[in-house]
């Protein structure tokens, strides 16, 4: 079941993957970087304080044989000196851990980047588990990264015999000559096995650092149901979105629905679009559209129009255009503020009519342009053809 859902898992880890692997404190670490960047560290730090380490290295090798009688007659005295000599001591020792520890600290966030969390501290009693323990040791990775900590191991290990195999005689040989000479001497032998194990270092950080990253990309690598379940976390479930959208779309029918009541005029055409229009001349600058819609809904206005006394004009033409190019709460656009005009003027005349204070107005034909009729589309064809 493992190895099947190992197979499954072919798809490149997510950002948000990504994210919360850092988050959980795993990260793609190199133990060879930090190997080879402190021996590099240290190497460089040796060489620039070659000569004033070797004074002090001798200073601190006279003061410490030299002893006299008064010296040893205090029997406090020893004590005196070692705390004395192991304080010069730290003097070199500490500097030189701290600037170890700022160079592993250095690159360990190289290879992959800083991340600050305490979730790795927390307590994980299933690593516990000697049966766990016990399978994880013959895990594919497990046994890849102790086959390449034993060739390491056996690496350094040969280069270190070579190096004493060949200078065995002249190691022997520097006891003969003065101690100056002695400690240039070793200084030097030093420096050139630290750079024979910094060349194996640096080619195992060259293959490990890409390497690590491959595995650790290779691990978070996801199948197709964690995609999807992930897009659902990100986005929503959309199911529920859908519900959501139709709720503030039933919602937002409701309240245009509320305000055809309130409308001056509505424009149908007979059986399949009706548009609500308001206007107040003291308000606004142009017609308002507060309601529109086809069909049923555009029955459903209608009658509610009627059952408030709000005037319903038939116009096909201009029904369709104000349709198709209005929208709920907008005003209209500019290009039918004349044929809106003209349908307004002829409900205030009618109210004036009705009302016995002027004839009954002839109902007008507004003219639409034809560009704006979705029914008319050569001459929508020609129209777009002229913007471009």
């Amino acid at each position: 079941m493992a190895d099947q859902d190992a197979q499954d898992r072919n798809l490149p880890a997510s950002a948000k993957k990504i994210e919360r692997s850092r988050a959980e404190g795993q990260l793609p670490r190199s133990r060879d970087l930090p190997h080879f960047a402190m021996l590099l560290a240290a190497g460089a730090m040796l060489s620039a304080a070659g000569p004033m380490l070797s004074d002090w290295t001798q200073q601190l090798l006279r003061d410490g044989l030299r002893f006299d009688a008064q010296l040893l007659a205090s029997p406090t005295s020893m004590g005196e000196r070692l705390s004395e000599m192991t304080g010069r001591l730290m003097m070199f020792v500490l500097p030189m851990g701290l600037l170890m520890t700022l160079v592993a600290v250095a690159s360990n966030i190289a290879s992959g980047g800083w991340n600050m969390t305490f979730k790795p501290l927390t307590p994980k009693f299933s690593n516990l588990d000697p049966l766990t323990g016990f399978g994880r040791l013959f895990q594919w990775q497990g046994m890849g990264q102790a086959m390449k900590a034993v060739l390491l191991a056996l690496v350094l290990a040969t280069i270190g015999a070579l190096v004493l195999k060949n200078r065995m005689a002249a190691f022997v040989g520097i006891m003969s000559v003065p101690l100056p000479a002695a400690l240039a001497y070793a200084g030097q032998q030093l420096m050139s096995g630290l750079a024979m194990l910094g060349l194996a270092l640096a080619l195992f950080a060259i293959i490990d650092v890409p390497l690590q990253r491959h595995l650790y990309l290779k691990r978070l690598k996801m199948s197709r149901e964690e995609a999807k379940q992930e897009m659902k976390e990100v986005e929503g479930n959309v199911e529920i979105k859908s519900k959501i959208r139709a709720r503030m779309r039933e919602m937002a029918k409701r309240r245009m629905l509320a305000a055809v009541p309130t409308a001056d005029l509505v424009v149908m055409n007979p059986t399949h679009y009706a548009v609500a229009l308001k206007y107040d001349e003291s308000k606004m600058g142009a017609p308002f559209v507060v309601a529109k819609g086809a069909d049923l809904l555009a029955m459903k206005i209608r009658d509610l129009a009627k059952d408030a006394k709000v005037p319903v004009l038939q116009s096909p033409v201009l029904a369709r255009a104000l349709y198709a190019h209005a929208e709920v709460d907008r005003e209209i656009p500019a290009a039918l503020f004349a044929a809106v005009a003209q349908v307004l003027a002829y409900v205030y005349q009618l109210r004036a009519a009705l009302a016995g204070r002027a004839n009954m107005p002839v109902q007008p034909q507004p003219p639409v342009p034809a560009e704006l009729d979705p029914h008319n589309k050569p001459a929508r064809a020609q129209s777009e053809e002229d913007e471009q």
